[in-house]
């Protein structure tokens, strides 16, 4: 299997959100009103209809200069992902041929559980349609030779699509190259992740990154243990939570969910 990462170098990124419109656009996520809170950063965080942003960030230097930092935030598509473990409906999955994290939306049931799973805190519910979602990599565009639109969309090279090794020799020599607190921030965690940070100051500068993100204990023992053996007692099929599933069936969104006046959904 081909390891691929995207590589994102906030050094580089100009916070032109060029990404976050081209997410837009190839996923078909329709925009929404919202409300100026005395920052570029829009929406504020990720929203059903909002698999990526780009974070906005005033900071005073211990040196007293002050800098604009810009930090991109999406599915990290863990390599050891605590919300495929939980899924029990097989709608977040791996991908074969390049590890990252898939999602059919058709299969979802909007339990919720991934949301609880998830140390980045990234799917997000939409009571509307009653499921969950999340970046998915741009799966159609990856699975067919072609970078995720966010990557190419971007004019300053901040965004890339290359091979984990590859990814990891630019990462490590772009921070050599920046020097002061540069480093390199999530090719460890969670056993590894398909996108990786070049960021130009300490993790703690960032609000709101995860400093130390991990699955709990307990998802490992549902991985280990006790989901094999809900699948046994379902006979050879998902069993557990998919009672809902089996009665009910997977959710269907409603065509209110792609109403553009919708003032709940958040904006580009």
């Amino acid at each position: 299997m081909t390891q691929k990462i995207k590589l994102y170098d906030a050094s580089k990124c100009t916070a032109c959100r060029g990404c976050q419109l081209a997410c837009k656009q190839w996923n078909g996520l329709q925009a929404g009103q919202t409300q100026q809170e005395g920052t570029y950063q829009n929406p504020p965080s990720l929203q059903p209809n909002t698999y990526m942003i780009i974070h906005f960030q005033d900071y005073v230097s211990p040196e007293g200069d002050i800098k604009w930092l810009f930090r991109k935030e999406a599915c990290m598509h863990c390599t050891n992902a605590g919300c495929v473990t939980v899924c029990p409906s097989g709608a977040l999955y791996y991908n074969k041929e390049l590890g990252t994290v898939g999602m059919d939306r058709d299969k979802c049931i909007g339990c919720k559980e991934c949301m609880t799973a998830c140390p980045f805190e990234v799917p997000k519910y939409d009571k509307k349609t009653e499921k969950v979602y999340k970046c998915d990599m741009c799966e159609s565009r990856i699975t067919n030779n072609m970078t995720p639109a966010c990557v190419k969309a971007c004019p300053t090279g901040a965004l890339r699509w290359v091979d984990k090794e590859e990814a990891v020799k630019i990462a490590e020599a772009r921070v050599q190259k920046l020097g002061g607190d540069s480093h390199i921030y999530g090719d460890k965690f969670v056993g590894g992740t398909h996108m990786m940070y070049v960021l130009p100051e300490k993790t703690d500068v960032y609000q709101g990154i995860k400093k130390d993100p991990k699955v709990s204990f307990a998802l490992t023992v549902w991985k280990s243990w006790l989901k094999p053996l809900s699948l046994l007692a379902a006979g050879g099929v998902i069993g557990g939570s998919l009672l809902h599933y089996f009665i009910h069936g997977p959710h269907k969104p409603h065509p209110e969910h792609y109403d553009q006046d919708d003032k709940k959904q958040g904006g580009v």
